[in-house]
Order: C-alpha cells, then structure tokens, then sequence
C-alpha cells in the first residue's frame, strides 16, 4: 500500500487537533437529565464502537479476499484492521460498564448486544494469538476467525432490535439535540481520521516486516 509521505502526517495532525479540540464540545454539550454528567461518556464510547464494527468489517472482507486469492496486500490489511479491532474493541468494553453502572447501576449485563460485542472481541484476539504463535498456515486459519468476526458485526447492530435489552438501540442517535449532535459526530469522525492514518502506518509496517522475511529466507537459501 504505497502513499504519499505526506499523506499518514497530515491524517494523524488533523486526528490529534480533533482530539484536543473534542473534550471543550463535549463539556459545552448539554448533559442528559437522568445520567447527567456520566453521559458524556457516550460521546467515546459510540465513536470507538463505530471505529471497531468498521474495523471488523474491513478485516473481514480483506480475510475474504485473502483466502480466495491469496493476495498479500489484502493479508496485511486483515492483520491491521484485526489488530485495531483489539484496540478499539477494548475501548468499548471499559468505556460501556463505565456507563452501565450509572444507568442500570450494574458494571455489566449478560444481554445480547453486549455478549456478541465481547464475543466479536475475542474473536480477533484469537486471530492475534493466532497469527503469534500458530505457525505454518496460522494465517489461513485466522483469516477465517476474521471471516467469522465480520459476520458477527450486523448482529451486534440489529440486536436491540430483535430482543428486548436494557441497551438503548441505534435510533437513539438520530433523536439527539443538536447541542449533542455536533459533538457526537466530531467525536466519530475523529476516531475515524485516526483510524485511517493507523491503518495506513501498520500495513506499511506489515510490508516492511513480510519484505524483511524474504531477504531472510533468501539468505538461507
């Protein structure tokens, strides 16, 4: 994935000056009347979320692409998002009972959304783990763990829809006052600038460390 130098400097500028510029509107946001200042939580923890889903998906279909053409661009791409999915995954497991504690006065609930979000998680910590310590043919296997990850993402989404939970659905957010609004969609598009310049750096640096592994192997040889 060649890009411009420039390109990976400037994403990550824009994402740090929205980072320091988000916790002034978020403070400047109204805050809810039940959960009060608690909610605030909900402008990060949304964010990670959305960065997350995305970030299966696009593992997933990389993993896809992987494993019908065994294309290694597309391996290295699976491998990023994957990791990425961890990381931002992680996020939204310690932001959420954060919130829960205040809003149904328990750290975690076994409710479904909450129990295909963990799964999901671990799904891709068992592709890391994988990739790690599986050896030969680990990344085949784990480009299907990856596959199996992705498909969980549309459950997580519909799942406030097709059982009763104390989890508030996706419709909430379009009902948001627009003092809310604007602090919730720069809090995502924020993570999403990251996310992107994240990914550009660790797939370069997938590249470098599968070029280095040839000059190895040819030296053996």
């Amino acid at each position: 994935m060649r890009t411009a130098r420039w390109l990976v400097p400037l994403f990550l500028f824009v994402a740090l000056l929205m980072f320091l510029r988000a916790p002034y509107l978020i403070d400047a946001a109204p805050e809810e009347k039940q959960l009060g200042i608690v909610q605030k939580i909900f402008y990060f923890h949304v964010a990670s979320a959305i960065t997350a889903m995305l970030s299966a998906i696009l593992s997933g279909a990389a993993s896809g692409v992987y494993l019908g053409r065994r294309r290694p661009l597309a391996d290295h791409i699976g491998l990023a998002a994957a990791e990425l999915v961890v990381v931002f995954g992680a996020i939204v497991l310690v932001t959420g009972p954060l919130w829960a504690r205040k809003s149904w006065g328990v750290w975690w609930v076994w409710e479904p959304r909450l129990i295909i979000t963990l799964i999901m998680w671990m799904l891709f910590v068992s592709y890391l783990l994988l990739r790690r310590f599986g050896g030969p043919g680990s990344d085949v296997l784990a480009s299907a763990l990856s596959l199996f990850g992705a498909v969980l993402v549309p459950f997580v989404y519909w799942s406030t829809y097709v059982w009763r939970t104390m989890h508030p659905p996706p419709t909430v957010i379009p009902t948001l006052q627009p003092e809310m609004m604007w602090p919730f969609l720069w809090s995502v598009l924020a993570f999403l600038v990251f996310y992107v310049a994240l990914m550009f750096v660790r797939v370069r640096l997938e590249q470098s460390r599968a070029a280095l592994e040839q000059v190895y192997l040819a030296l053996e040889d």
